[in-house]
This record gives structure tokens, sequence and C-alpha cells, in this order.
């Protein structure tokens, strides 16, 4: 891991972080169909992936990663995040993606780690 200077401000960027996590994405579930046996697979491998792609980055973080997948049946998904923390360094993004037979929505959080 790189080393970092007191003082020197890094601030989330949440279009690299969500490009990262579109690739871990489709590169897990981007040409299947859903299938309830694998779904557990999947948000795991998802999220692990995404965690390495973005610990990969080098940036003073801690990364929250959450995935849901959900079958495509015509019913309503809605989801909310809060957060109370340093606007000026921690973030967060949502990443929503699907195919004809699933949603996948993945939110990453990254709160600075002052050294």
């Amino acid at each position: 891991m790189e080393e970092y200077h007191s003082g020197d401000e890094v601030s989330f960027n949440p279009d690299e972080a969500s490009n990262a996590v579109k690739e871990c994405i489709e590169g897990v579930i981007g040409g299947v169909d859903y299938s309830q046996n694998k779904v557990n697979q999947w948000t795991a491998s998802i999220v692990e992936h995404s965690l390495t792609q973005l610990v990969k980055q080098g940036k003073p973080f801690k990364y929250i990663v959450n995935c849901a997948i959900m079958q495509k049946s015509g019913a309503g998904l809605h989801t909310a995040n809060s957060c109370y923390w340093d606007t000026t360094t921690d973030g967060s993004c949502t990443v929503r993606w699907e195919n004809r037979t699933m949603y996948c929505v993945v939110s990453v959080f990254a709160v600075a780690v002052n050294l």
C-alpha cells in the first residue's frame, strides 16, 4: 500500500468507484440469467471483487460494499442510505445494473483514514 503524508486530503471519487463496480458486476453476472441457487455466490463474489478493486486504487479509505440482487418479477425494490461523515473527504456511490432477468444494486461507502 502507498505511503500517505498527513495533511494530504484525498476525496472519494464516485466515478472511479462506479466504474470499478460495474466491471465487477459484468464479470460476475454479465452473461447469465437469474438463478436462485447462485445468488449467494454472486453477491459474495461481487462485493469481494469490488472491494479488491477499490483497495487496489491505493487511496486511504475504509470501504463498505453492499450488494442486492433481485429477480425481475414486477415487484418494487426501494433502497435508501444515510451517512453522517466528513463530506469533504468521505463519500458513497450506488450502481444500478440490470439484464433481462434480474436487477443488481451495489452501494459503496468510503470513509477517509486520517494518517
